[in-house]
């Protein structure tokens, strides 16, 4: 596990489960957060860094959803997922009082709350995946395996391209 002299509680959450890891830090630039970005700063393809929404369903209330950086969210794939009727994406205001968490570095590790977490089905291609550690300019690098334990996601189709 990484020695690291800043550890964000997403990282602890992983250590803590005994879970692997390595930390990437980069220079965050708010203005910012494409994927191509975010690729060159990982040296991973886009395909393999995740990002996390927050979103609302009528029924399920606040979950997160977690797709590759360059896709949307399929709001009607998750809802139905979810069983819920609709869902809509939780507005930037609600983020951090619900989670903790910032734009830029929303995690569904180690939220405020345990929130249920639905990640795409596209996790499941890759042996390493990148998601944010919970702060601008950190990211966490682990096995999807290992990420799909320690968040209890359920899986399914939920991104589409533009």
């Amino acid at each position: 596990m990484p020695a690291v002299s800043h550890k964000t509680n997403a990282a602890r959450l992983l250590e803590k489960l005994g879970l692997p890891y390595q930390l990437k830090t980069y220079p965050p630039e708010p203005d910012d957060l494409s994927p191509e970005r975010l690729s060159r700063e990982l040296s991973l393809p886009p395909e393999q860094i995740f990002k996390t929404l927050v979103v609302r369903g009528e029924r399920t209330g606040v979950m997160f959803a977690v797709i590759p950086l360059a896709l949307r969210l399929d709001l009607k794939a998750l809802a139905r997922l979810a069983g819920d009727k609709g869902v809509d994406v939780v507005p930037l205001k609600e983020v951090q009082p619900l989670t903790g968490y910032v734009r830029g570095g929303v995690t569904a590790l180690a939220a405020r709350k345990d929130y249920p977490v639905f990640v795409d089905e596209t996790i499941e291609l890759f042996d390493v995946i990148s998601v944010s550690a919970g702060a601008k300019g950190e990211q966490l690098l682990v096995a999807p395996s290992d990420y799909l334990r320690a968040t209890q996601a359920r899986v399914g189709a939920l991104a589409v391209g533009d």
